[in-house]
């Protein structure tokens, strides 16, 4: 997972009260740490039961195709880790961090109450057929469903075939008639509210992060007087709440929403609303504290006390400004074939337009300052700063297939039987890396101390590249077990959990260090600028892993694949590429590392 806190953050609020740590203790840290690591634990059990739920409810709820689901739930991806950068400015600026976490978890609850309660009817599926349409029905659940049209008075079954053609097929399985690749089209027919809801709900959740995310990690620095050798240690314990909350969520929202083995689930609003439940929780934990948090994160002494209002009601107009982005990127038609870089990017959608605007003007645009105002060692920290930056942007688009292409092929495209005594839903394959991390995270902290201690401790470059090569063989690995996939071309469970174990390893190698290293190799006068920087350049890169994802877009019917082959031969190839890509840039910045630890002047 991304959202590491640091103890490094280059914001720390006032701490002018006095300070906790010099009161009761929970493990040797300020009580009020307890109180914080579960406030964060239920709102990422909240965000990660509902993500764990997304692409799935996109594609078989709303029947979107694989495009659009991939589409949007990139974009969601990417805001979520744009909106921080301006709600820890309102933080810094006006509202203090206790306020905007309040009211971020206000937004985030509403968000996925609304997810819950405006689902209504599943979309009806339909196929157009050489221009004509065709109404289609759906018999049957899990394995045996099967999708039919009515063409002359007969039921036909709809069969996929290897070659991308579609078969049309009479009861007693003879073909009535055969459609050539590209004249059968699926679609669905959706309330137009029950979309606006989503995507409002969609906008809620976002908008609401952006006020809670950066400013809970900043109320536990202000546990800690400057110097305290204990923070670096509270933030490790604060960040196991994260995948704790994590990991339970992603088990129990995909339980409730489609259930395990032969129980069909209670629907999809059950999931969302244990999403809620957990959000509130944490509203509950940080409203009602009984002035266990008086004196963390109040207000800057010299902020105005009047804005609060205007920040508000500047929260609530851009969720129809949201909505908008969301709707912009579902209606999205990707240029023709030759159009060129420049053709590509202006017929991007407005939110593609924004980021990797920003994110290309940004990046030379600070070099080019530092060069001019920096001295030739702040240059060249910088330069390595930005390096890995692009680097950590490739690492994450691929890492983050986990949110969409790859659960999709757990849904379609994987046996989810755990050793034959049960099956789990596709969406709670997510867990595997939440569980991987609470059993690794201790594992790695004391590999990289002892290594540490006898000076043999890899440098930053030298992690990020065992990252980035990690998560290419992480593909590989599954794509090793497509080789030995069964009759129906589904691939063992273990052979996914294989991947999330290695992704995971790569994830230690590449995310505790980040923003640490981005508040060390800036330069003063800009590390605020580069911290966004940072930020913007995860949130591109979660947007553009919707546009990797898309690639492996399959035929459905019904939310449903129409041939496992052409399904599982899709995944192989698209991952396959993937994996190249990555140990190739792996291998790139492995021989990139002695230069960067050069220009980094002994930063560690």
């Amino acid at each position: 997972m991304v959202d590491t806190p640091t103890a490094d953050t280059p914001r720390e609020p006032d701490i002018s009260h006095v300070n906790p740590a010099a009161g009761e203790t929970w493990f040797g840290h300020p009580r009020q740490l307890a109180r914080l690591f579960s406030t964060e634990a239920m709102e990422r059990f909240g965000y990660y039961g509902m993500r764990a739920l997304l692409t799935l409810y996109l594609a078989q709820h709303f029947l979107f195709s694989d495009t659009t689901t991939t589409g949007i739930y990139g974009g969601f991806t990417a805001l979520v880790y744009l909106t921080p950068l301006i709600g820890g400015l309102m933080a810094d600026r006006f509202l203090g961090s206790k306020r905007s976490v309040k009211f971020g978890a206000i937004l985030m609850s509403l968000g996925y109450l609304t997810l819950c309660l405006g689902g209504g009817e599943a979309a009806r599926p339909f196929a157009t057929i050489d221009g004509q349409r065709y109404e289609v029905t759906v018999q049957g659940t899990g394995s045996a469903r099967q999708q039919f049209v009515r063409d002359g008075g007969q039921q036909l079954l709809i069969k996929g075939n290897d070659d991308k053609t579609v078969s049309l097929l009479a009861a007693d399985g003879k073909e009535v008639r055969k459609i050539g690749a590209g004249g059968f089209e699926a679609g669905g027919d959706r309330a137009p509210m029950t979309v606006f809801l989503l995507l409002i709900g969609l906008a809620l959740v976002t908008i609401g992060n952006g006020f809670f995310k950066p400013n809970i990690s900043t109320m536990v620095g202000a546990l800690y007087a400057q110097g305290d050798r204990r923070r670096d240690a509270g933030f490790t314990i604060f960040y196991m709440g994260i995948n704790l909350g994590s990991l339970f969520s992603q088990i129990l929202c995909p339980l409730l929403a489609v259930g395990m083995g032969s129980w069909g689930g209670l629907g999809w609003w059950a999931g969302f609303a244990l999403a809620a439940v957990g959000m509130m929780i944490s509203w509950l934990l940080i409203q009602f504290d009984g002035g266990k948090l008086d004196g963390i994160g109040d207000r800057p002494v010299d902020a105005p006390t009047n804005r609060d209002v205007f920040i508000y009601a500047g929260a609530i107009v851009m969720i129809p400004v949201v909505w908008f982005l969301f709707t912009n990127l579902m209606n999205y038609v990707p240029p023709a074939a030759g159009s060129g870089i420049v053709g590509y990017f202006l017929g991007l959608p407005v939110m593609g337009k924004i980021m990797f605007g920003t994110f290309l003007v940004s990046v030379p645009g600070i070099l080019g300052w530092s060069y001019v105002k920096g001295s030739r060692e702040e240059f060249q920290m910088m330069l390595a700063a930005m390096v890995l930056i692009t680097f950590n942007t490739v690492f994450w688009t691929l890492f983050e297939q986990a949110g969409s292409s790859l659960t999709l092929f757990a849904d379609r495209n994987t046996d989810l039987s755990v050793f034959g005594w049960f099956s789990i839903s596709a969406g709670q394959t997510q867990f595997f890396n939440a569980l991987f991390i609470v059993l690794l995270a201790p594992v790695f902290s004391i590999m990289w101390n002892a290594m540490a201690k006898r000076g043999v401790e890899p440098t930053i470059p030298i992690k990020f590249g065992v990252a980035l090569v990690s998560v290419g063989l992480g593909f590989l690995f599954l794509v090793w077990g497509s080789h030995f996939a069964g009759a129906d071309y589904k691939v063992g469970l273990w052979w996914l959990a294989g991947l999330y174990l290695i992704h995971s390893m790569a994830e230690l190698c590449i995310s505790p260090v980040g923003l640490s290293m981005i508040t060390k190799l800036s330069i003063a006068r800009i590390v605020g600028l580069m911290m966004g920087v940072w930020f913007l350049s995860i949130a591109v890169a979660q947007y553009v892993a919707g546009i990797v994802a898309q690639f492996a877009s399959v035929e459905t019917v019904g939310g449903q694949v129409t041939n496992l082959k052409v399904s599982l031969d899709t995944y192989v190839g698209v991952f396959t590429t993937i994996s190249e890509i990555a140990i190739v840039l792996g291998i790139i910045l492995l021989g990139l590392s002695w230069p960067l630890k050069k220009w980094m002047h002994g930063v560690k």
